[in-house]
């Protein structure tokens, strides 16, 4: 059970680190500082960029339970 949560954690984590650096900047950060302020109007949809939204709080969630599951498994000592 340890081991199949751990490798949830890790997947969810790969995953997670990969989408977060798939959104568009807002400006300001170190997209624009590189050029991506001007051409963060000409690329992506708005769709993409909500359901990428959805997808990362979804993992995010995934990512948390098994955080607190493997926790609870060593607390308990299961």
């Amino acid at each position: 059970m340890q081991l199949a949560l751990q490798i949830i954690l890790l997947v969810t984590a790969v995953l997670m680190t990969i989408f977060i650096l798939l959104h568009k900047g807002k400006g300001g950060g170190l997209s624009s500082l590189f050029g991506g302020g001007v051409q963060s109007n000409l690329s992506g949809s708005t769709v993409v960029e909500k359901n990428l939204t959805r997808y990362t709080i979804v993992l995010a969630l995934i990512w948390i339970a098994a955080i607190v599951a493997l926790n609870l498994l060593q607390a308990y000592n299961l």
